[in-house]
């Protein structure tokens, strides 16, 4: 996929993919600094726009449901196409794939019935370990087939992340704003010492070989088509 786009325009590539799909796609990207949010969330509740403005974080709202997230240039992601239009099966072979191909990585991680992915860090002999999310995804169903897309987080700016993304105001006082980094965790510093002066391209690189069985590109003719959808859609 092209480097350097908004977020706007990977979802753009992800309906122009999933018209004529006949096998499964996945591909990895990422992106300056953005809030994502879901097809029924009302930005003000979920966003500080005062924060985002002043530090250049683009706004995208996407057409599947779930959850507000924050992504940046330490955060893969990962778009999942299927021909099939059973999304819930589709979703949850998704998560089993990626859940699979990180503990391949060396990572203790689980799937939840939230669709978020966790990773166990540390856990004594004797008891379970603390489990942190590392993956959010979504899912939203076409004719033609199934679009899942997620987060991964690799060596996220949490600061930034707390800063752009306003939690209920009753839970961030309640809570305050550390329990979300409490939640979270990056994948980096758990992974091997291969990882450890590498970006997120080394990370789309081992993944890409644990998943994927052939590659392709986008033609110029492509990249036209998806830049029409982003004009329209977004």
């Amino acid at each position: 996929m092209p480097s350097g786009k908004k977020l706007s325009w990977y979802l753009a590539a992800e309906e122009y993919l999933a018209k004529n799909i006949t096998e499964e796609i996945i591909f990895f990207w990422k992106v300056p600094p953005t809030v994502i949010f879901g097809r029924h969330q009302v930005m003000e509740n979920e966003v500080n726009l005062t924060y985002c403005r002043e530090h250049n974080v683009v706004l995208v709202r996407r057409k599947s449901g779930g959850g507000c997230v924050y992504a940046d240039e330490g955060n893969l992601m990962t778009s999942y196409l299927s021909p099939s239009t059973h999304s819930e099966s589709v979703f949850q072979h998704y998560l089993d794939l990626m859940a699979g191909a990180l503990q391949r990585l060396g990572l203790s991680t689980v799937k939840t019935e939230h669709n978020d992915i966790l990773v166990i860090t540390n856990p004594p002999s004797s008891m379970a370990g603390t489990a942190h999310k590392i993956s959010g995804n979504a899912c939203y169903a076409l004719p033609t087939g199934t679009i899942v897309h997620g987060t991964l987080l690799y060596d996220v700016d949490f600061e930034a992340l707390q800063q752009a993304i306003t939690p209920d105001h009753d839970k961030l006082a309640k809570h305050g704003v550390e329990s979300v980094r409490q939640r979270v965790i990056n994948i980096k510093p758990l992974l091997g010492s291969s990882f450890q002066d590498r970006d997120t391209e080394y990370l789309k690189c081992q993944l890409s070989q644990l998943l994927c069985q052939t590659t392709g590109a986008l033609t110029p003719q492509d990249i036209e088509e998806i830049d029409a959808i982003e004009r329209e859609n977004y």
